[in-house]
């Protein structure tokens, strides 16, 4: 179900890479959409034999704004993002450097990890005021967005979902879609 080998963790450092296949995200939580979307770059990377590089951000940057609380310490979430099976976790420190870093610069970091493909959820922003999105990641890499998550109820798996449910009192329904995925369902690629 799970990998036992632990990965190798770059804080604020990006190693240089002959191939990879990258995933991109706050990963808050580490929730069951999270868990998918990890988990199927991790399968790719396999498939291809390319190292697995999961790229996230301390703290989020919603919460280093200010426009959310952090649904779980780095600690966890580095245990959860382990978990999954990885080679590589970079940590982006998300401080005034990086909030000021432009959206071609950030890219610039990612290419020293070469990756053939760069897996990411649709609403993923970078750079500076977050004026990079997808399709501007798309014009330098190949990139595949991850269909939403939904859970049982049909309604999409988010970090803001689940910190709705935490302020509603809904600790069950949010520890629900926390809890990490039995059977993630890993999307599936034309190559």
């Amino acid at each position: 179900m799970f990998d036992t080998t632990q990965p190798k963790f770059w804080h604020g450092e990006v190693p240089r890479l002959d191939a990879s296949v990258v995933t991109l995200g706050a990963f808050d939580g580490v929730h069951s959409g999270h868990q998918t979307l990890i988990s199927g770059a991790i399968k790719q990377a396999q498939a291809r034999g390319v190292p697995s590089v999961v790229c996230t951000f301390d703290p989020p940057p919603k919460v280093f704004f200010g426009r959310a609380a952090q649904l779980c310490s780095m600690s966890q979430k580095l245990a959860r993002i382990s978990a999954l099976g990885p080679d590589h976790v970079v940590i982006f420190s998300f401080d005034e450097t990086l909030r000021a870093l432009s959206p071609a610069a950030f890219m610039d970091k990612l290419a020293l990890l070469r990756p053939y493909r760069i897996c990411v959820g649709g609403d993923f922003r970078f750079g500076a005021k977050q004026a990079g999105d997808v399709h501007l990641l798309d014009t330098r890499f190949d990139v595949r967005v991850q269909p939403p998550v939904c859970c049982a109820d049909g309604e999409v798996v988010s970090s803001a979902r689940i910190r709705g449910l935490l302020e509603q009192g809904l600790t069950t329904a949010a520890a629900t879609l926390l809890r990490p995925a039995l059977k993630p369902e890993i999307y599936h690629e034309n190559t």
